[in-house]
């Protein structure tokens, strides 16, 4: 029997959701038959995994440290097989920007973006309004501010003693449209679903906060725009180098039939509302199954 480490928590600002996927993991890990131990990750991570001495480690981070691949290099030291992306993929998937660089060698359509400091934000208008700020290197939509035509200047929440996302951001062009996502197991993408939210944009709370988004699967749009999220899903996880699990997020707009990537998600939620369990059941996976798979995938080395 595998013993599996179902590492979630730490201290990223996804703590919370990252102990709500590690919580439903470890369930269905043990009720799947593994020998599964649950932890907590902190700094002393490294101690706390040969305390387990496990065969394969389920990562259920979320965010910062858990995803941008530095969890994955202390794993790689360990030697431990481990889930979902390895250490570059993670880096680079992570980093907006530098994915967006990725996208385009690989022929998908991005929103254009400026690199900006958080003075610069709030100065000038990087780029004409509408757009939208975002911290490079942060998840769940953390930090994202609206800039409208309408808005008098630039955002100045940026500067202001809440803001905890650092200095490193991007202004990147407003694309309108209906918001899809695509989930990729392995190298098969597995459907594509429509997010709507009564909330400004899809926020941390319209993902996990329950009732705060309406999931639609299949998504109701046409055939050739399904086709084409599906392959461009496939075409980013494998671009990127991933492994595992991905979650690709798009932008649908109607009016000018433009499909534009946003971003891939190397460690997309496992929590009671998440979409990647949503869509593995419509093509008739269980949750269990699912986290077993995973486990069987985990690697090393990569």
């Amino acid at each position: 029997m595998k013993r599996v480490a179902v590492v979630y928590g730490g201290w990223s600002s996804e703590r919370e959701v990252s102990v709500s996927s590690g919580t439903q993991m470890l369930r269905a890990a043990k009720a799947a038959g593994y020998d599964a131990v649950g932890i907590d990750a902190t700094r002393d991570l490294a101690r706390q995994i040969a305390d387990v001495q496990p065969d394969v480690i389920l990562n259920g981070l979320h965010g910062p440290w858990g995803e941008d691949g530095c969890v994955q290099g202390l794993f790689e030291i360990l030697d431990i097989p481990y889930t979902h992306s390895g250490v570059t993929a993670s880096a680079i998937a992570m980093d907006k920007r530098k994915s967006k660089a990725v996208y385009m060698q690989a022929g998908l359509d991005v929103a254009k973006d400026v690199a900006v400091t958080r003075e610069e934000a709030a100065r000038a208008h990087p780029i004409d309004p509408p757009y939208v700020i975002k911290p490079v290197n942060e998840g769940s939509s953390f930090g994202v501010v609206f800039v409208r035509e309408t808005n008098n200047g630039p955002s100045q929440l940026v500067l202001s003693e809440e803001w905890k996302y650092g200095d490193n951001l991007m202004a990147e062009e407003y694309i309108p449209g209906r918001e899809l996502t695509v989930a990729v197991l392995g190298d098969k993408p597995l459907a594509v679903t429509e997010i709507t939210t009564l909330r400004e944009f899809y926020d941390f709370d319209a993902k996990y906060a329950a009732g705060g988004s309406r999931h639609v699967v299949p998504a109701d749009v046409p055939e050739p725009i399904t086709n084409k999220a599906l392959e461009a899903a496939l075409k980013a996880h494998q671009a990127l180098g991933c492994r595992g699990v991905t979650r690709s997020d798009f932008r649908f707009d109607e009016d000018k039939d433009r499909l534009v990537i946003l971003e891939t998600n190397t460690q997309p939620g496992m929590t009671p509302t998440s979409l990647v369990p949503e869509q593995a059941a419509y093509t008739g996976t269980t949750f269990e199954d699912l986290v077993s798979w995973m486990i069987e995938d985990a690697s090393c080395h990569r």
